[in-house]
């Protein structure tokens, strides 16, 4: 590949990985993305001190992708606690993994929200996905997780107030109705592997994956959009709005509405889940005993979650000061102001904490985000698009050529490279 030119339109993670890639097999490769930094939907801000992601994310740090890609000892990972707190009105209970977090044994076992026969089927359901890697598990019949549950014979209970808000988070999806392989291969990832969140920020995922790519020789063009992409069996040309690039191929890693838009692949998928995250900070010592651990909103997805996020990462939050996150879903929230969405966590927090008020809880950041995650109801993934897909010397790289998540989208930038590695050979 010493004499070929790539082009990659997309500096998300995908994108970059590709790129990478293909620039340590000798390629000459240039990265065009439209935004001013890297990462795409993986994105960080500072405001007053705050580190601020683009909504809630977290790393698995066990995904197979992460693994092979990242150095994970460079990201200054800081790790949540397994499990999560149980909350609503004036009670809060610790479910976690007694198995990585034996501390938790004793409240767990007395949790009253998951009855025993709902914990033991929660060891059998580990167990069993255990057995499977992520091709076995995403080849397997498909359907609700919400019917799997079921057919494993967990309590309506159980799935209402513990699965419904931890997997809503997961998938943005409480009503469950999502793919069970999803909930499968993620739900194994939690069990082998940590939940983290790097101690600078999300976004020094991406940042570490550009810095990688750079060391290989490839070029990051950052603040320049493509208008268009061409491509026949003897290459493509990727028109900006400053010049048009020749190359032997395109790698288009882009979102999904763009990336339809550069290659008229109709199989991409555009249905959307959104979520809409907000940040607040509240004085130290705030009195919340949640820990390191994602608290679930039992009753209601006004705010789905709500997040210690200056206890698990101390970085993201200036001293005298803590950082919650809180994520609401479904569309109603995309139309409700950030005052009314503050004031449903304000007086969420005030029910799960009735001996203390909440005057003191300030909002600092909104995102109201449409498109979070493409949508993956039971059998979505036998539609998807493959990288070779796109016409001519054109190929896709995203999340939407694999599943919905940061495995998916570094697995299909390897994934495209390769393809593209293998036809110009």
């Amino acid at each position: 590949m010493d004499d070929s030119h790539i082009a990659v339109v997309g500096a998300g993670l995908a994108g970059l990985v590709a790129a990478r890639h293909l620039a340590a097999d000798g390629a000459d490769v240039t990265v065009v993305e439209r935004r001013d930094d890297v990462g795409g939907r993986v994105r960080t801000r500072t405001k007053d001190g705050f580190t601020l992601d683009r909504g809630f994310q977290v790393l698995f740090t066990d995904y197979p992708a992460v693994r092979r890609e990242l150095d994970l000892d460079a990201l200054d990972l800081r790790r949540f606690t397994p499990g999560a707190t149980i909350c609503r009105p004036s009670r809060r209970a610790v479910l976690s993994d007694p198995l990585r977090d034996i501390g938790s044994l004793f409240e767990s076992v007395r949790n009253p929200e998951v009855t025993t026969s709902d914990k033991l089927r929660t060891l059998a359901l580990r167990q069993d996905v255990s057995t499977r890697d992520e091709e076995e598990t995403f080849a397997s019949a498909d359907r609700s997780i919400r019917s799997y549950l079921r057919d494993w014979g967990f309590s309506e209970d159980y799935i209402e107030h513990f699965v419904a808000p931890f997997y809503g988070g997961i998938t943005l999806d409480r009503s469950l109705s999502s793919s069970k392989r999803v909930f499968e291969y993620t739900f194994k990832m939690l069990s082998t592997g940590s939940t983290a969140v790097p101690a600078a920020g999300m976004q020094a995922v991406p940042e570490q994956l550009a810095d990688a790519a750079r060391d290989e020789g490839a070029t990051v063009r950052l603040g320049e959009r493509v208008e268009s992409v061409q491509s026949d069996g003897d290459g493509a040309v990727v028109t900006t709005g400053r010049e048009s690039l020749e190359a032997d191929a395109v790698i288009v890693a882009t979102d999904p509405k763009e990336a339809r838009r550069l290659t008229g692949v109709g199989s991409i998928p555009t249905e959307a889940h959104g979520c809409v995250t907000q940040y607040y900070t509240l004085p130290s010592g705030s009195g919340l005993d949640a820990g390191k651990r994602i608290m679930l909103n039992a009753p209601s997805p006004d705010p789905n979650t709500v997040v210690p996020l200056s206890t698990v990462a101390p970085e993201y939050a200036p001293p005298g000061t803590e950082l919650l996150n809180a994520t609401f879903l479904g569309a109603a929230a995309q139309d409700e102001s950030e005052e009314e969405l503050f004031e449903k966590t304000r007086r969420t927090l005030e029910a799960w904490y009735p001996e203390r008020y909440f005057d003191d809880l300030e909002l600092l950041h909104t995102d109201y985000i449409s498109f979070a995650q493409f949508a993956q109801p039971p059998g979505v993934h036998e539609s998807l698009p493959d990288a070779r897909d796109a016409p001519g010397r054109a190929y896709l790289a995203g999340d939407y050529t694999t599943w919905s998540s940061i495995q998916g989208a570094m697995r299909s930038g390897k994934e495209a490279a390769d393809a593209v590695r293998d036809d110009l050979s």
